[in-house]
């Protein structure tokens, strides 16, 4: 396989207590804490393959979230992901991505993101977070959705990153004429109550 192929890839509640020498402090709101269901949840991942986007998407992965709109300052996601569970709908490159020059999934089986800090914004909200991957640890943000309407709260939201920040792509994989070095995520998180 050549060079002309691209890839594009919990939450603590927290309560005031009462003082005892001072008037009891207000409760702080909590954050519901919840899992992802994997029958309902998807990620995927686009990038540029000369000139042409493509799709791939990671077909396991779980996720930890404890989330309310009223309780931000408690709020956090967090997000396991199986490498070698992507699947670009092409047998070859599916294996060329698994390999040690991509991302070598032998020695770095999984990637890991979790939030630091969750803030409303005009269209929905923004975390702020930490990516590892390649077994290296980047801030990535990300601009998400969350709603409640049946059957299920869902969690939906779009990320960008550089795969070379994370030494996605060695060798040949680190040219971006073919290979665009910017990667497209989007994420849809059926969420069940945390057992």
């Amino acid at each position: 396989m050549t060079p002309h192929t691209a890839w594009s890839i919990v939450i603590l509640s927290g309560a005031a207590l009462a003082g005892t020498a001072h008037p009891p402090a207000a409760r702080a709101a909590e954050a519901a804490s919840y899992v992802s269901d994997p029958a309902g949840s998807h990620l995927d991942f686009v990038g540029v393959q000369a000139g042409a986007e493509f799709k791939g998407t990671f077909h396991h992965f779980s996720s930890t979230v404890d989330f309310a709109p009223d309780a931000l300052g408690a709020a956090r996601i967090d997000v396991q992901i199986d490498l070698n569970s992507l699947d670009t709908k092409d047998h070859d490159r599916d294996q060329t991505m698994r390999g040690a020059d991509i991302f070598d999934v032998a020695h770095f089986p999984t990637a890991h993101y979790v939030t630091h800090a969750i803030t409303k914004t005009a269209t929905g909200y923004a975390a702020t977070g930490a990516l590892t991957l390649h077994g290296v640890t980047k801030e990535v943000p990300i601009a998400f959705q969350f709603t409640t309407a049946p059957p299920a709260a869902k969690l939906e939201g779009t990320a960008s990153l550089k795969r070379l920040d994370f030494g996605v792509g060695q060798g040949d994989w680190k040219n971006t004429e073919w290979i665009a070095d910017a990667v497209k995520v989007s994420f849809s998180l059926a969420l069940k109550p945390k057992p």
